[in-house]
């Protein structure tokens, strides 16, 4: 949707390092998510410009248990036709189709899903509503026969105050959901977090 901004970034990707051989080498690609508390929606998804909250990912990941050795897979990426949250009017196609998911959901007597957090957490990290309204959006774009989005970016405010009062937030992020592997057009290491044992 929004040709408006610079095309190209760099993303990163927070993974096992196991993982990230198999991808940098071109043995595995690159996973998409589509869990329903994604908040992008579906595709596979990078940290833009910060690797360093990339590794930070994966090595939360690790204290859940969910992956053994945090490493990070670096890649370029050419965001396409791209739903830009950071863009006004991206933002609005956002808010009307929320609007229509919302009288579509109450229509269907079905119920609307809520952003959540977990226990103890004071974010809301399940971003179920968020997800559904993302995914709400990709199905009218496709029944219109309107040009799929390659990607979804989005900017998140996240974490403590970086200091009282301040407008600025610890783990402040944007986040790239790239639909269309395609325009994933090259993966490297980030020089400063190779896999373990390299």
């Amino acid at each position: 949707m929004s040709r408006l901004a610079a095309s190209f970034v760099l993303g990163y990707h927070g993974c096992e390092a196991r993982v990230a051989r198999k991808i940098i080498n071109c043995e595995e690609p690159l996973r998409a998510s589509d869990k329903k508390y994604d908040w992008l929606g579906p595709g596979t998804y990078f940290w833009e410009s910060d690797p360093f909250r990339a590794m930070e990912w994966a090595q939360q990941a690790k204290t859940r248990g969910r992956i053994e050795t945090p490493a990070v897979v670096g890649a370029v990426i050419d965001l396409g036709n791209c739903l830009d949250l950071l863009n006004r009017e991206n933002i609005e196609l956002v808010r009307d189709a929320h609007r229509l998911f919302v009288q579509e959901q109450k229509r269907s007597g079905l119920p609307i899903p809520a952003n959540r957090s977990l226990e103890g957490e004071p974010e809301r990290i399940l971003r179920f509503l968020d997800r559904a309204v993302i995914q709400f959006l990709h199905e009218i774009f496709e029944v219109a026969g309107e040009a799929a989005f390659d990607s979804v970016r989005g900017l998140f405010p996240e974490g403590d105050e970086l200091y009282p009062g301040a407008g600025f937030r610890r783990r402040n992020h944007i986040q790239i959901a790239v639909c269309n592997p395609k325009l994933i057009l090259g993966l490297f290491y980030p020089p400063d977090y190779p896999p373990a044992g390299d």
